[in-house]
């Protein structure tokens, strides 16, 4: 894991300190679990804040009401002296956003933010994700199993598999033409929104467990076009025209 050329995995803790929360900051898809019951809300941002910028109490919560301003959370002022099960989800949610930027991240990792939230807090969520970007200039990592979520707000998509990367390329390019065949699938099973109904295409097996893994690629015995060479070794991910795919056939 590569951070501007450097390596994370196994870096020494000194420089993991200035890189969790601060260069790199994360949302977690259960604000509920992931903010502390018995503190207000305001000594929560405020403490992020003080411990990534170094400022005094006073001047901490002054940054706090800043951040919940910046997230569009209501009345900020007085939702800073609520607890967290006095809020909606959606309120929770810009809570943790707002503790994120405390550390004015070049990088921002969402995992699933939008999972525990209904259709309409999920857009306004996700389009406040993309005006923070733009505004604060860093970079946004979503993880989202949500398809519609994903082509409506990422530029660039990997695909995962059994812990793997099997297909990335640019949002437009991946939806058109996928080149793996669990993209292909995956795309396939998606419900079309116009035309004659049909019935939805699914993909046979199931994922396989990390301790007993295929000895070449993980897809091959899901695989519609599985061929022997398949189970020879796991393809690498091979790089061409903007794009990458770990698969044979698209070597």
């Amino acid at each position: 894991v590569l951070l501007d050329g450097v390596e994370l995995l196994g870096a020494p803790a000194r420089v993991l300190e200035r890189v969790r929360g601060g260069r790199v900051a994360m949302i977690f898809q259960d604000p509920a679990s992931s903010l502390n019951p018995v503190h207000r809300i305001g000594t929560q941002v405020a403490e992020a804040v003080a411990l990534h910028q170094g400022l005094s109490r006073g001047a901490a919560r002054d940054e706090a009401k800043r951040l919940l301003d910046q997230v569009g959370m209501p009345d900020a002022a007085r939702r800073m002296e609520a607890y967290p099960h006095e809020l909606s989800g959606g309120q929770n949610q810009r809570v943790m956003i707002a503790m994120a930027l405390a550390g004015r991240p070049e990088l921002l990792v969402a995992d699933e933010p939008t999972t525990a939230l209904d259709v309409t807090i999920q857009a306004q969520i996700l389009e406040l994700l993309s005006e923070l970007r733009r505004a604060e200039g860093m970079a946004l990592v979503l993880i989202s199993h949500d398809l519609g979520v994903v082509a409506e707000t990422c530029e660039r998509v990997a695909v995962m598999y059994a812990g793997r990367i099997v297909e990335e390329a640019p949002v437009e390019t991946l939806f058109a033409a996928p080149l793996h065949p669990y993209t292909q699938g995956l795309l396939g099973a998606l419900p079309p929104i116009d035309g004659p109904r049909r019935v939805l295409a699914s993909i046979p097996g199931g994922v396989p467990e990390p301790w007993a893994m295929p000895p070449g690629c993980a897809f091959a015995p899901r695989c519609p076009q599985h061929g022997p060479a398949c189970d020879a070794a796991p393809p690498a991910l091979l790089r061409r025209d903007g794009r990458a795919a770990a698969c044979l056939l698209a070597a």
